[in-house]
C-alpha cells in the first residue's frame, strides 16, 4: 500500500543560526528515517524586520539587539553546534546583518521554480560563512547567476511590490498560528517541533504525527523576535 507522505513546513530566517543548525539535523533525519515519504516545504519569517536597507556592522547589530550583555556562552554554543554540523560560523569584523526580505522574495520566486531548499542553503553559507553582504544587489545577481537567473530576473524580482506583500502575508500566517521564534517545524498540520531540536526528536515526531504539540519549547535552540542568541 502507498504511503501517504508526511509533509514538514520549516519556518525560518536567513538570519538565523539556529536555522542552519536545525535545517541540518532535519536533513540527518530524513537520511535516517525509513518510513513514509518525507515533503520539505520552505516557509519566511524575519526576525527583525526593521533593520535599514544599508543593513547594520556586527558591532551595532549587537548593541541595538543585546545591549551590554555578554554573549561569549552564546555565541560559543552557536559555534560548537555548528561545527557538530559541519557548519563553520564566521562572525567576523565583515559580517553584516540585513533586512531579509529581500532574500525572501528569491526565496519565493525559487519555490515556484522548484529549487528553494538549494537557495536556502546558498544564502545561509553566503550570510554565516562567507560574510557576503546580502543587501548589495550585485551580490545577489552574482548568486542567483550560480542559479541560471539574469541580472534582470534577479532584479525585477527584488523591485516587484506584489512578492514582497505575498511574503510578509505568508509571515503574517504563521505569526497568527502563534509562531514567534524560529526555526519551527510543523509536521502534517498537526504536530509543532520548535528550534534545532536533535535529530531523534524528528524521528519520534515522524513516527507518531499524532495531535498538536509542541516538543521542547522551553529548551530548544532557537531565534526568537527578543532572544538572548541571535
Amino acid at each position: 500500500m502507498q504511503k501517504h507522505p508526511i509533509k514538514v513546513a520549516v519556518v525560518s530566517d536567513v538570519a538565523c543560526p539556529w536555522c542552519y543548525v536545525g535545517k541540518r539535523r532535519l536533513e540527518s533525519a530524513l537520511q535516517q528515517w525509513q518510513g513514509a515519504p518525507v515533503e520539505v516545504t520552505w516557509h519566511p519569517f524575519q526576525l527583525d524586520p526593521t533593520i535599514p536597507e544599508a543593513g547594520y556592522d556586527r558591532e551595532t547589530y549587537l548593541a541595538n539587539k543585546f545591549g551590554d550583555r555578554d554573549l561569549t556562552d552564546a555565541m560559543k554554543r552557536i559555534t560548537d553546534a555548528g561545527e557538530g554540523e559541519g557548519i563553520t560560523f564566521n562572525f567576523g569584523d565583515k559580517w553584516l546583518a540585513v533586512n531579509t526580505l529581500p532574500l525572501h522574495q528569491l526565496l519565493h520566486v525559487a519555490g515556484d521554480e522548484g529549487f528553494k531548499d538549494q537557495l536556502k542553503e546558498r544564502f545561509l553559507k553566503a550570510y554565516f560563512d562567507e560574510n557576503l553582504h546580502l543587501n548589495d544587489t550585485e551580490v545577489l545577481i552574482k548568486v542567483m547567476q550560480e542559479f541560471d537567473w539574469a541580472a534582470e530576473k534577479t532584479t525585477r524580482i527584488l523591485n516587484d511590490d506584489a512578492i514582497a506583500y505575498a511574503v510578509k502575508q505568508e509571515i503574517a500566517h504563521y505569526q497568527q498560528l502563534g509562531v514567534t521564534g524560529v526555526p519551527f517545524f510543523i509536521i502534517n498540520d498537526q504536530y509543532g517541533i520548535s528550534g534545532a531540536q536533535p535529530v531523534e526528536v524528528f524521528l519520534e515526531a515522524f513516527g507518531r504525527v499524532s495531535e498538536m504539540q509542541v516538543i521542547g519549547e522551553s529548551d530548544g535552540d532557537s531565534c526568537g523576535v527578543d532572544g538572548v542568541d541571535c
